[in-house]
């Protein structure tokens, strides 16, 4: 009978575990529909594309790079534009965004831009 209450608790805990889960992820779930709405009115897609370099490097290529980084801070860096760290052209100041379209964005480069 323990046995069966262990099993049982067990098998609880992990279907809470998980649950938790899935909700903490929907709570932040991407919003790829307004990340590419943002890129394409603030002439991201002028420079960056999803796969391949065009005058900035590929939305994957940032994706690999910055793997791991956190969205906030990619997003502080969106703002503030800057030039060096992928070559010479430097990458116009996004300073009208918000900081929550930049973090939208941000977590849509990071996420390497999907669809």
């Amino acid at each position: 009978m323990k046995q069966y209450k262990s099993s049982t608790m067990s098998a609880l805990t992990a279907g809470l575990l998980a649950a938790a889960a899935l909700f903490a992820g929907s709570a932040h779930a991407l919003d790829t529909a307004k990340a590419k709405q943002l890129a394409q009115a603030n002439a991201c897609m002028g420079c960056h594309a999803v796969d391949k370099k065009l005058v900035g490097p590929a939305y994957k290529d940032m994706a690999a790079k910055y793997k791991g980084m956190d969205a906030a801070k990619l997003a502080v860096s969106i703002k503030a534009g800057g030039a060096g760290k992928w070559g010479p052209i430097p990458m116009p100041a996004q300073g009208r965004l918000s900081d929550a379209e930049a973090k939208v964005l941000a977590e849509w480069v990071l996420a390497g831009a999907p669809n």
